[in-house]
């Protein structure tokens, strides 16, 4: 592979020179211009994403901010992460995934005053969000793939919330579910401002009402454990519960399994439908999760072209778009009290508390 040095003794000029054509840190004249680039032609050299950024005053990198604890990435987050990667790639720039959450923001103002990236990407947006202020204080271009609570002067990207739990509450109700609790992220989530949760919470509320029936939301770790946990307090409080709506992918596992443990069965006996899925985790649950299917990779997408707009054209045109989670109905929806076989046909439904 060529390096700078082969390129100078071919072109007969000094590694600066070469390195002063490559960066435009100083004039340089046409002809010796032109002797470079053909040394460099002539050779295959190509020069590294350093060099090409100083030259172009870019880096051509866009920073994704994403928390992460010791789970890693589920496959619905890794859409998102996908589908903007591939954006990006198809615009010539790198993604590159910073796990930068809301309560670090010294760590992202010692990134972002590098100026290593041209843009970043925000993910588990909270209502109130620090990252934000840091950002705009530096003057990095940024998208969110979420919404903080005053979105006046932010461009994002989001799921449309409302839409996706009045559809998966309709979906509910015309099966002829009465009882439905909403399990959702954990309490220190909520408590935190995430986004999501909250937006759920509110709308869940609102959708349930909208049909007069009451809500119940119980708030689950974010594990199969909690999940166990929330499915117990649920028929604790709510004994006749049919139908369990969860937007908490580790959680619902542990429902599913608290539900075989209790020798109930799915859907038969209590409805299960999860929230901002992606198939691939759908598909891994028994029988197949129905779900609100995640727009993730369109989402995400969608925030790199916004963000990219904003680089190159340095355009101040805020962009704001909601795209509803979309309705796929698998195995585990069902009208209530159809243990066995067809509504009403079944045997009777097992004793919700027992073990």
């Amino acid at each position: 592979m060529a390096t700078m040095q082969d390129v100078a003794r071919r072109a007969g000029v000094s590694v600066s020179t070469v390195s002063y054509v490559l960066t435009g840190a100083r004039p340089i004249s046409q002809a010796t211009r032109a002797k470079v680039l053909s040394a460099m032609a002539e050779l295959d050299y190509q020069p590294n994403a350093m060099a090409r950024g100083l030259a172009s005053r870019r880096s051509r990198i866009l920073g994704l901010l994403m928390p992460m604890d010791e789970r890693g990435l589920g496959a619905t987050e890794t859409a998102f992460v996908t589908g903007a990667a591939a954006a990006a790639s198809a615009a010539g720039y790198h993604l590159v995934l910073s796990p930068i959450g809301a309560g670090e923001v010294d760590e992202l103002r010692r990134l972002a005053s590098q100026r290593m990236l041209d843009g970043a990407l925000l993910m588990e947006v909270q209502l109130d969000d620090p990252r934000v202020d840091v950002l705009r204080e530096l003057s990095v271009p940024l998208v969110l793939i979420g919404r903080t609570a005053d979105t006046t002067g932010l461009s994002y990207v989001d799921i449309d919330f409302d839409r996706t739990v009045r559809d998966a509450v309709d979906h509910l109700v015309r099966l002829g579910h009465r009882r439905i609790v909403y399990v959702n992220h954990s309490p220190a989530t909520i408590a935190h401002g995430y986004g999501p949760a909250l937006r759920t919470r509110d709308a869940f509320v609102a959708a349930m009402s909208g049909h007069g029936l009451d809500p119940l939301m119980i708030a689950a770790e974010d594990s199969a454990a909690g999940g166990r946990d929330a499915l117990s307090e649920a028929f604790d409080r709510a004994p006749d519960l049919s139908a369990v709506l969860a937007m908490n992918e580790s959680a619902v596992f542990g429902i599913l399994g608290e539900l075989a443990r209790r020798g109930l069965a799915v859907p038969g006996d209590v409805s299960v439908v999860s929230m901002v899925t992606s198939p691939q985790v759908a598909e891994l649950a028994t029988p197949a999760l129905t779900a609100m299917t995640s727009p993730g990779s369109a989402l995400g997408r969608i925030a790199v072209e916004t963000l990219l707009r904003h680089i190159d054209a340095d355009s101040g045109e805020i962009y704001q778009q909601l795209l509803p989670c979309v309705l796929e109905v698998r195995g585990s929806s069902g009208p209530p009290g159809t243990a066995g076989g067809a509504a009403g046909d079944g045997p009777a439904r097992p004793t919700p508390g027992r073990t």
